[in-house]
């Protein structure tokens, strides 16, 4: 296929994802709750900071395992670097620096490895694919793949 055909495909599927929007878009953040109603609770939404998957408790390293953040730093630079920057700046998925403070390790853990039914059901996985507009594939990490992941993400943060 050559470069013209390739970019025509691109434009054509970000075309139909931007056209599959609907109409007014509203955040999740946007909506207040009104104590009189009846609130429907969607039984598929994370209530939780933790996300959804098996990852209920993630023991940290103080100070960091520097063997963790060796093998982080492969596993990013093979499944990870080509969409995300370790600055705040958007390639293709959101820029890494801040992403442990922002987040709980949990939460990180769950959304690598679990990354198909965080989207879909996780509120705030699913509002960062609205602002991504692209899905992550899942990338199979392993759970030891992941925890390294975690703690390169966390020396990319400066934690100690």
């Amino acid at each position: 296929m050559n470069k013209k055909n390739i970019m025509l495909l691109m434009l054509a599927a970000s075309t139909f994802i931007y056209s599959c929007g609907g109409g007014e878009e509203k955040s999740v953040r946007d909506e207040t709750p009104d104590p009189g109603k009846n609130e429907y609770v969607d039984p598929n939404k994370s209530t939780n900071d933790k996300g959804i998957g098996k990852f209920t408790n993630v023991e940290l390293t103080h100070p960091l395992d520097a063997n963790m953040v060796k093998e982080g730093t492969t596993v990013y630079d093979v499944k990870c670097g080509s969409c995300h920057k370790l600055t705040d700046e958007k390639l293709v998925g959101p820029g890494w620096k801040g992403v442990t403070d922002r987040r709980t390790p949990e939460w990180i853990m769950n959304f690598v490895t679990n990354v198909d039914e965080m989207l879909d059901k996780d509120a705030e996985a699913k509002a960062m694919m609205e602002v991504c507009m692209v899905r992550m594939p899942n990338q199979n990490l392993s759970d030891a793949e992941a925890r390294n992941v975690l703690e390169y993400m966390r020396h990319n943060d400066g934690k100690n």
